[in-house]
């Protein structure tokens, strides 16, 4: 694969410069725990399709990754391929992102509620060469899901499966067989060693068009933001990490693969989020830190049962993704005595902005943090010039951790000569450099931190039948943050109902998370004179809609 990033000699220069980007690769890290506490537990799963709980120290994290690379090497994966995995939070997924790092082999993740309508365009935009599904996962079949769709993807040369059968076993395949007793591991590795300029991972996010755009990070951009956060946050070698955030989604993955890692700590993966079980692991593996959206510390603040178990080790939660209601904060600061740290960031720059130790409760609640080190944010008019403290403006961040384009999409890059990149979203900047998300202008819906497509789910509404004009937007949702609000204008002597609408996007194998969860049903959409649909209004009249 040509990725042609978007990376500039000055823009490597002045980050080494500046000391942020420390060229190195997370295999570096791995490498340094194996010599340094070899049998230090690195990461501790609960499979909840077998019931098993496994725990992998680093010396069997580098084993089962060398042979796993190697394995990779002899099915044909070259330098630059991609690699992608549909998995939950499973342990395998930390052994295949080293493994690809040793070979130089670019990570492709792809969320477990993916079906045949996203992977059939994510698997064949990026040639994927290969991909590793679970048998099953909450009772769906993925292999046959695959199975359905080889046809159509050409480059897609292997699928593997975990706990599979036969030539398809990702255990018969890759780990069972000892392919380091049949391949010069040694000369392998330290020919394929990437650049840490290299693109390592291609994550699909959901934008203002009607397909998912393939953001393309390099080994320093993620490494220096995963640094960022630990530094910012306050982060040692001591601390145990939960995390219940897919490993597929950017909090996932930076913050429950790259951070342990780097930290040379443990890392205790949840694969279905559940706020009981999450106090539980808390409690028997005395986790310190963890992160997720909003919903994830509201059920863990008050879903009934979470107060049987003593989850007095966890000090630190960063949230992020949606807003933090104050009274939430305030709730669960209190029955944790932990600290509640606030976080802006995309899958184009990952955590962006925090808040930070010894800031006072307002801060936490009422901004959504200052900046990590080595990057930049401002707000600006519509002339960029930056506005007056307090004042809304469009906002715009630049810096190390920034991505490195869209997959054969360079035109949208949306940044300037300057470095500065248009995120899409509203915010004010306080006197202290703090900012507060305000609006977005990107369209899309925050469901619990998960990105909606929003022109995707409409554009096969409009397919529909009965359907004149649609638009979704965002209503409030108190435990999600958002939920989807579609309005329909029915075709003359037409009609839909909420369970013909859902029971059409079942048909278009949409994703379920995708769905809106509501339908509202009009005479006709609010237009500015150009025909243009005037969404704002609609949202304020989806924030007035009761909700339940």
């Amino acid at each position: 694969m040509d990725f042609n990033p978007i990376l500039p000699p000055e823009r490597i220069a002045a980050h080494r410069a500046a000391g942020h980007w420390k060229d190195r690769l997370i295999v570096d890290y791995v490498d340094e725990a194996v010599a340094m506490r070899p049998d230090h537990v690195a990461i501790r799963d609960f499979n909840s399709t077998t019931g098993r709980a496994t725990s992998i120290s680093y010396r069997q994290l580098k084993r089962l990754s060398d042979r796993m690379a190697l394995g990779m090497v002899a099915l044909g994966i070259e330098p630059g391929d991609i690699v992608s995995f549909q998995l939950p939070n499973w342990w395998h997924v930390e052994v295949l992102y080293v493994a690809c790092v040793r070979i130089g082999a670019v990570i492709n993740p792809l969320m477990p509620i993916f079906r045949h309508r996203e992977l059939t365009f994510m698997l064949g935009f990026n040639e994927s060469r290969l991909l590793l599904v679970p048998r099953r996962f909450r009772g769906f079949d993925h292999p046959g899901m695959i199975a359905e769709l080889r046809g159509d993807l050409p480059h897609l040369k292997h699928v593997l499966v975990v706990e599979g059968t036969g030539e398809t076993s990702l255990e018969a395949v890759l780990l069972r067989r000892r392919w380091e007793d049949e391949l010069d591991g040694e000369a392998i590795f330290r020919e394929r060693r990437p650049s840490p300029n290299a693109v390592t991972e291609m994550l699909y996010t959901s934008g203002t068009t009607g397909q998912p755009k393939g953001v393309m990070q390099i080994h320093n951009t993620l490494l220096h933001n995963v640094g960022g956060v630990i530094e910012q946050v306050g982060l040692t070698d001591d601390d145990v990490i939960l995390m219940s955030s897919p490993l597929a989604h950017n909090t996932g993955f930076l913050f429950g693969l790259l951070m342990p890692l780097m930290l040379h700590s443990k890392v205790v993966l949840q694969d279905i989020w559940e706020p009981v079980g999450a106090a539980q692991r808390i409690q028997d593996e005395r986790v310190t830190f963890t992160m997720g959206s909003t919903p994830f510390l509201q059920d863990l603040t008050h879903a009934p049962g979470v107060e049987r178990y003593d989850t007095g080790s966890l000090r630190v939660f960063v949230t992020a993704g949606a807003p933090i209601p104050r009274v939430l904060v305030q709730a669960a600061t209190e029955k944790f005595r932990m600290r509640v740290v606030s976080g802006w960031g995309m899958s184009e720059n990952g955590l962006a902005t925090t808040t930070r130790q010894g800031d006072p409760p307002q801060k936490v609640f009422e901004t959504d943090g200052a900046p990590i080190a080595g990057i930049d944010v401002r707000v600006v008019d519509e002339n960029t010039r930056p506005v007056p403290v307090g004042v809304e403006g469009r906002l715009q961040v630049r810096g190390a951790s920034q991505f490195v384009g869209y997959l054969r999409k360079p035109e949208l890059h949306g940044t300037d000569a300057e470095g500065w990149f248009e995120t899409g979203d509203n915010a004010r900047m306080d006197a202290d450099g703090y900012i507060r998300i305000s609006g977005r202008s990107k369209d899309i819906i925050i469901r619990g931190g998960e990105n909606v497509p929003v022109v995707e789910v409409e554009e096969l509404l409009y397919r529909h039948p009965a359907v004149q004009d649609c638009a979704i937007v965002a209503m409030p949702d108190e435990r999600l943050g958002e939920r989807g609000c579609c309005y329909v204008v029915p075709r003359k002597g037409q009609t839909l109902t909420f369970q013909e609408m859902v029971a059409y996007l079942e048909s278009c194998r949409l994703a379920k998370n995708y769905f809106p969860e509501r339908l509202e049903l009009i005479d006709a959409m609010p237009r500015t004179p150009s025909g243009k649909i005037q969404k704002f209004k609609l949202r304020a009249a989806a924030a007035e809609l009761p909700q339940g």
